[in-house]
């Protein structure tokens, strides 16, 4: 169980984990229920071959769902089994098919197919348990925080996800970092109903990624994210303290201004020349 963040402000919440994260995850790790389902993965994974094998040992396969933050996809075993047998090289394949970027990472993480000449996991190494092990842990951990505050588990996917992003693609792939730039770099939700190239399009108009290999510019960009997610949707405190005087401190990134109007009229995107 994770620390409850009930009526902090999300930028205290996250300074409140921050600073307890590593007990808090070992924590986690000795809760009976956690440690039970850690130890079933790593006694039987090694012995599994296929992707039948896998969804027919239910607890190691929903292990290894959440892992990959796939809880909500548990029971959908058939077509799982069918996206982890998928040929990796062939576009047409359901996983090449599927916008939800989860089952990607679930294929290549598995490894049961691969693209030619790449080496699938050894099942049996401990390293490789280990590996799942912590990504079960972390996902947990970030899952927890998610469901007692929107704004923090957005910033911790924002963390753990950023050394990952090498163009406006993987951001759009995923629902969570396209609502964070989204919300960071003021720009409307509306704009997620337009074509993915032109939302890519409008993303690098506003802000270069090669600027989140800088840890600072990182930070800037979650003091905005949390300072405006604030502002717009107070949680329980009042968002003309903390929310405000980060707004009004705030480092600029590229357009130096922060943006945040109320009550605003339907969006019109004539703003972008579309």
């Amino acid at each position: 169980m994770v620390l409850s963040i009930s009526g902090l402000s999300s930028q205290l919440a996250l300074s409140l984990i921050d600073s307890t994260q590593d007990r808090q995850i070992e924590s986690l790790k000795s809760e009976p229920e956690h440690a039970r389902a850690a130890e079933q993965f790593r006694e039987r994974i090694g012995s599994i071959t296929s992707p039948q094998e896998l969804v027919q040992d239910y607890e190691v396969y929903s292990f290894v769902m959440r892992a990959f933050d796939l809880e909500d996809q548990i029971f959908g075993k058939g077509m799982v089994r069918k996206v982890l047998e998928s040929d990796p090289s062939d576009d047409s394949s359901l996983v090449n098919q599927l916008t939800d970027s989860r089952f990607g990472e679930l294929h290549t993480g598995l490894g049961f197919t691969t693209e030619a000449g790449a080496q699938s996991p050894d099942f049996s190494d401990p390293t490789w348990q280990e590996e799942i092990v912590d990504l079960y842990f972390s996902r947990i951990y970030a899952n927890d925080y998610a469901e007692q505050n929107e704004t923090v588990g957005a910033v911790l996917e924002f963390r753990e996800e950023v050394t990952e992003i090498d163009s406006w693609y993987d951001v759009l792939k995923n629902e969570t970092l396209t609502e964070f730039f989204q919300t960071a770099l003021s720009l409307p939700s509306e704009m997620s109903g337009l074509d993915v190239d032109k939302q890519a399009e409008i993303f690098a108009d506003k802000f270069d990624l090669t600027k989140l290999s800088d840890p600072e510019e990182q930070e800037r960009l979650i003091n905005r994210y949390v300072a405006i997610s604030e502002a717009l949707d107070p949680q329980g405190f009042s968002a003309s303290s903390a929310a405000l005087s980060i707004l009004q401190g705030s480092s600029t990134l590229s357009s130096g201004i922060i943006e945040i109007t109320w009550d605003i009229e339907p969006v019109s995107y004539s703003t972008y020349s579309l």
